[in-house]
């Protein structure tokens, strides 16, 4: 018997999507059901065989289902939480791949019925990419998941969703909500932030008659991949992170005006340290 006999995925998209591959290629999953608003995108995921079927109704397309993962940008998960909860079945475990865990968190596990559970989570994984046809089987390969339980997390439900992100390949963490939101808005809401910035700045300059943006070479091309990431998802995070998102933005302020002035002033010994630090704590993650 399958680990998870009745998945139902709100959101297949790349997330999604590449859950549902990894599952259905482990043999750990029975029946996928996909939700969602976009009947063209599910007709592919349908035609691809990441999904068995699907339903443009949440409430109904949950109904049997023993896990349910909410896969939609950050600001709509509370609200699906809320359409879907008189709908799940006994001992159905919800939870989420958001990147923003605690107003998710505190919400949804307000919102379950008795007998069904919501544990929060997140992939640390991901492409610029969208859609379920940008999804792969081994997108949480060697990945890290942070599952962020509370007192009120049921301790069985907790060990269902670490047990589904390791057979999905992923390293599992657990990580207080807090403490959560903080450290991504570090790793991976920052560096959103900068790479939009860059591109607009780039692009507005205009010293020259022409857009320079043609002119990117690897380094431009490379560091603004993220960029290109879904405006909607990342509008979201940034609004519902707000209060990390700035904090993170203020430090990174700082170290950039320290940057500056070391430019400014000339101070070769002061850039070559500056430099020099960054690429020894760099070169220590890889």
């Amino acid at each position: 018997m399958p680990f998870i006999r009745r998945l139902a995925i709100i959101g297949v998209g790349l997330i999604g999507g590449s859950l549902a591959r990894i599952l259905r290629e482990k043999g750990e999953v029975g029946e996928i059901v996909g939700i969602g608003r976009g009947e063209a995108n599910l007709r592919t995921a349908v035609d691809i065989g990441v999904i068995d079927r699907y339903s443009l109704d949440p409430e109904s397309g949950v109904e049997g289902a023993d896990m349910v993962f909410l896969a939609t940008p950050v600001c709509s998960i509370a609200g699906l939480a809320a359409r879907i909860a008189s709908h799940l079945s006994a001992g159905c475990v919800v939870t989420d791949g958001g990147s923003v865990k605690g107003e998710i968190v505190a919400a949804c596990e307000g919102l379950m019925p008795a007998g069904a559970h919501f544990v929060g989570g997140h992939p640390i994984a991901g492409t610029e990419h969208t859609g379920v046809e940008a999804s792969f089987a081994t997108l949480y390969q060697g990945k890290r998941c942070i599952i962020t339980p509370t007192e009120r997390t049921d301790p069985q439900a907790l060990a269902k969703v670490v047990r589904m992100w390791e057979i999905a390949g992923s390293e599992v963490v657990l990580m207080d909500v807090e403490k959560h939101d903080r450290v991504v808005a570090a790793i991976s809401h920052l560096p959103h932030m900068v790479a939009y910035s860059l591109v607009n700045a780039v692009e507005g300059y205009d010293r020259f008659d022409e857009n320079i943006l043609r002119y990117s070479a690897g380094g431009f091309r490379d560091f603004t991949r993220i960029a290109s990431s879904d405006p909607v998802m990342w509008r979201d995070i940034a609004v519902m992170n707000r209060e990390a998102v700035l904090e993170m933005m203020d430090y990174f302020t700082a170290h950039f005006s320290r940057l500056r002035a070391l430019v400014a002033e000339q101070e070769g010994t002061g850039l070559e340290a500056f430099f020099a630090g960054a690429k020894r704590s760099r070169d220590a993650i890889l």
